[in-house]
């Protein structure tokens, strides 16, 4: 019973897994209709994480939980560290290569986040010591790992270049790059720290430190903030889902499910992301898939289960 129990509990993070990796899917589509509206990249992740950030003090409050807001100066490192690379660098890089390519560029682009995580879990495990070399899943260089890695990009191949004129652009593609090496970074620590810190609390240092870490970079960008673009309808709600669904709720899920599955097993969704990317530009933006495109999504499901196996 106990076994069946173990199992049932994997399949449940697996599907909170698989269902923020849809939620992040679509936030490709959000951010380009909020650009489009005149919102600059660093306005968007200053808005969208001021009001994630409210959001974790609100159910704090709400549920009368206790917020510590000091650790040291070497966890508060580590911290910072996490909002950096999760959260202000990570967005700004992803936001504005939307501002240079494609949304499917990017996309495709971010999803070698899986892979840079697993070389840097197995190059941190074989040379770091401590707490967080212990606490990385453990990953062997096997076929399934390979074999379920190319399987997935193939598939991201055959969803993102199938019957699209590509327009591949420099400078945004390499900031897609930078933005896949910094969610690598931030898996490496954000497991371990949400083992010992919990959840709400290590969001709620996430955003802040994320918040912190932009102020520099929002000069110049008032009219992001005029009330003739945040009135307009399309721009709030795009704004609010960003902020509330996929950075409060979703950040806090996903810290979970790196916590119960592992960084890299977790990171593995990523490959994901271009599907449903897909799916929400077909369901408003009038496109069709081919069947060409449908063999990939199912490359890409089964590379990330095929990955997954590791004993």
């Amino acid at each position: 019973m106990k076994a069946k129990r173990i199992k049932g509990s994997a399949v449940f993070y697996h599907l909170l897994a698989l269902a923020v990796v849809a939620v992040w899917g679509v936030t490709f589509v959000c951010t380009k209709v909020l650009i489009g509206a005149g919102m600059h990249p660093v306005a968007i992740f200053f808005i969208r994480f001021v009001l994630a950030y409210a959001g974790i003090w609100l159910y704090i409050a709400l549920s009368r939980q206790k917020a510590k807001l000091w650790y040291g100066w070497k966890e508060e490192g580590i911290f910072l560290f996490l909002g950096v690379t999760g959260g202000s660098l990570y967005f700004l890089t992803e936001n504005l290569a939307l501002a240079y390519t494609q949304a499917t560029n990017v996309a495709f682009l971010v999803c070698s986040a899986p892979l840079f995580t697993a070389i840097f879990t197995l190059i941190y495990k074989r040379f770091g010591k401590g707490r967080f070399a212990d606490g990385l899943e453990r990953i062997h260089l096997g076929w399934p790992l390979i074999g379920g890695t190319l399987l997935a990009l193939t598939g991201m191949s055959l969803v993102v270049f199938d019957g699209a004129s590509l327009h591949l652009s420099a400078s945004g593609d390499l900031l897609a790059i930078a933005a896949a090496l910094c969610w690598a970074a931030y898996s490496l620590f954000m497991g371990q720290m949400t083992r010992e810190y919990g959840t709400i609390t290590t969001t709620r240092k996430v955003f802040f430190y994320g918040l912190l870490t932009i102020l520099p970079f929002l000069g110049g960008y008032r009219e992001s903030f005029s009330p003739a673009i945040l009135g307009q309808t399309p721009v709030w709600a795009n704004l609010l889902f960003l902020g509330l669904v996929a950075s409060l709720i979703c950040f806090i899920l996903w810290n979970l499910v790196m916590d119960k599955l592992g960084n890299v097993s977790s990171t593995n969704y990523v490959y994901l992301n271009p599907v449903f990317t897909l799916l929400t530009a077909m369901a408003f933006l009038g496109e069709r898939m081919t069947l060409l495109a449908g063999i990939g999504c199912a490359a890409i499901l089964a590379g990330v289960i095929w990955a997954g196996r590791r004993g």
